[in-house]
């Protein structure tokens, strides 16, 4: 088993999972009659596509706050939000449903009933809800490149139709101005509304921290892909036929032909590409509101979800465009800035109930000005020893606070790897008082990796014999063994975290649904000293290029 999958996707990943869920509906539903065209419909992507990055950035640090929205504002109003969260999902499936109940009889097959359609999709696409991110990765990882090849494709061949004099007629999209851009913008904006749901899946996303760059570049890409398609329209079909058209992406290629007459009806096999598409987007909105009912704890919607947009489907609800203008736009952005608060207000008493603890066990055990201050400790998550010449070597793993406060700055990294050595852990301990500024406290131990050579030697016994007599290390650590302790704590690929946080996180969270990971604790090791006088086998770490994997055992 690899630590470095652990039911997470990579940025490549959610940048295709973007692509694919995004590029169909937006294709298929911002262009025609009354919607976005023209130079006002380009600089309106450009405002929005701008306001869009920095949007990013609050997203990304608004993630934490929503792994458990129970938790941040309460179970009454984390509910409610998760409510507000699951009605855009519920009405944005059905317009999908509607969508595809229309399009797919009139350009694909003939004669067939739209609601059987709908049915067979939304079952389809209800498949896999509760799998979990990783299954969406790989499916995205496999499709997402050919997806957007055939975007690609379609662009190219369309020019063959195109015709630039008809260009000459798009600034008549012009006149009305300013208004025009905001309106556009703000469409645009609204459309994208959707990537407001991206917290509740962060937490799955390698990294997370640094996906900023990932999630611009997916803006940047389906903005690249709007603009070029407000250019091809008006130059295949002219501007009295764009503006009159509801679905001008569907006859685009009807008049394309593929070099040689391979395929006289190319526009089938685009046809395919958008249905697609369209799954891959129902598939999202299902998996999102499988994610927002786990974390609500309200049940399971593996199997009602489906049921309920394929109903809503088929009262054909109106206005879905002013719902999103008027109510999931303005109130998503209220919920989030509410999360935003409640979290920060939250992390706040938190500390100050933290502070206020260490204040008084600290007047009460230590007395005077004995103690030690929280902002003079070094708090170590994860103990490696290795053999040295000169004995031991201790090397101590510790967090990145700036991370666990919410203040880290992007690819900034604040966790310190810190080795001593000497013939003795006493000696160890004097050598670390003279060479460091902050007090040591293994108070908040999670991880003890010992190395090979101190096991085959027999001093292992003496490591433990030492934490023995550590008043404030807890028995509920783990305990691994590695060929080197001291190359696992500098290992740099747990998202900034320490190895003590990422060990203990994967056997101790069960992300993917599985049977929790089994893990050998101190306590454990303790029996088996005092029971038998020997070491139980412990579970192995390795490194293999920037992954850390586990040798299961014998």
């Amino acid at each position: 088993m690899k630590y470095a999958e652990n039911n997470r996707i990579s940025h490549r990943q959610l940048y295709r999972q973007m692509i694919l869920s995004f590029s169909a509906p937006f294709l298929l539903c911002l262009f025609g009659k009354d919607k976005i065209l023209g130079i006002q419909g380009i600089a309106g992507i450009v405002t929005a596509l701008v306001l869009l990055m920095f949007y990013v950035i609050f997203l990304i640090r608004l993630a934490p706050d929503f792994v458990n929205p129970l938790k941040t504002l309460g179970r009454f109003w984390g509910r409610a939000a998760g409510v507000f969260f699951l009605i855009y999902i519920f009405l944005t499936g059905a317009f999908l449903l509607e969508l595809l109940e229309k399009i797919v009889p009139q350009s694909l097959v003939p004669g067939v009933s739209g609601k059987w359609l709908s049915l067979a999709a939304v079952l389809c696409a209800a498949l896999g809800t509760h799998k979990g991110m990783q299954r969406r990765g790989r499916a995205a990882e496999v499709s997402g490149g050919i997806f957007l090849l055939g975007i690609g494709f379609m662009l190219i061949f369309s020019l063959g139709q195109a015709k630039v004099s008809y260009l000459a007629q798009m600034p008549l999209s012009f006149s009305d101005g300013g208004k025009g851009v905001l309106r556009s913008a703000y469409g645009i904006l609204c459309a994208f509304s959707g990537i407001g749901l991206l917290p509740f899946a962060l937490q799955d996303v390698e990294k997370q921290g640094s996906a900023g760059k990932t999630l611009m570049f997916g803006f940047l890409t389906l903005g690249g892909i709007l603009i070029s398609v407000l250019l091809v329209l008006p130059a295949v079909f002219g501007w009295s036929r764009l503006v009159s058209e509801k679905y001008p992406i569907l006859p685009l290629l009807a008049g394309a032909d593929m070099p040689g007459n391979i395929l006289s009806r190319f526009d089938v096999l685009w046809m395919g590409f958008l249905l697609y598409g369209l799954l891959f987007s129902l598939g999202s909105l299902l998996h999102y509101g499988h994610q927002i009912i786990k974390k609500c704890e309200m049940g399971t919607g593996r199997f009602w979800m489906a049921a309920v947009m394929y109903i809503l489907s088929l009262w054909k609800v109106k206005g879905y465009g002013n719902y999103l203008a008027y109510i999931f736009l303005p109130g998503l952005l209220l919920i989030q800035m509410v999360f935003m608060t409640a979290g920060r207000d939250r992390r706040r008493k938190r500390m100050e109930a933290g502070t206020i603890a260490a204040v008084l066990v600290f007047c009460l055990f230590l007395g005077g000005c004995a103690g030690v201050e929280p902002e003079e400790r070094m708090y170590a998550l994860a103990l490696g020893i290795d053999s040295a010449p000169e004995g031991f070597a201790v090397t101590y793993g510790t967090p990145d606070m700036a991370r666990a406060t919410g203040q880290e700055k992007p690819d900034e990294n604040g966790r310190e790897v810190v080795t001593v050595k000497g013939e003795s852990f006493d000696r160890i301990e004097e050598n670390y008082g003279r060479s460091q500024e902050k007090f040591m406290d293994l108070g908040h131990l999670e991880v003890l990796i010992v190395g090979e050579s101190l096991i085959h030697d027999g001093r292992w016994e003496e490591i433990f014999a030492y934490l023995k007599n550590q008043p404030f290390v807890g028995e509920n650590i783990y305990v691994f063994r590695a060929e080197k302790a001291e190359e696992i704590l500098k290992w740099n690929g747990g998202q900034g975290s320490s190895v003590g946080e990422y060990l203990k996180g994967l056997l101790e969270n069960d992300f993917s649904g599985k049977r929790k990971r089994k893990g050998i604790t101190l306590r454990e090791l303790y029996y088996r000293w005092y029971e038998q006088g020997e070491l139980p086998h412990l579970p192995s770490l390795v490194l293999e290029g920037e992954e850390l994997q586990t040798v299961s055992d014998a």
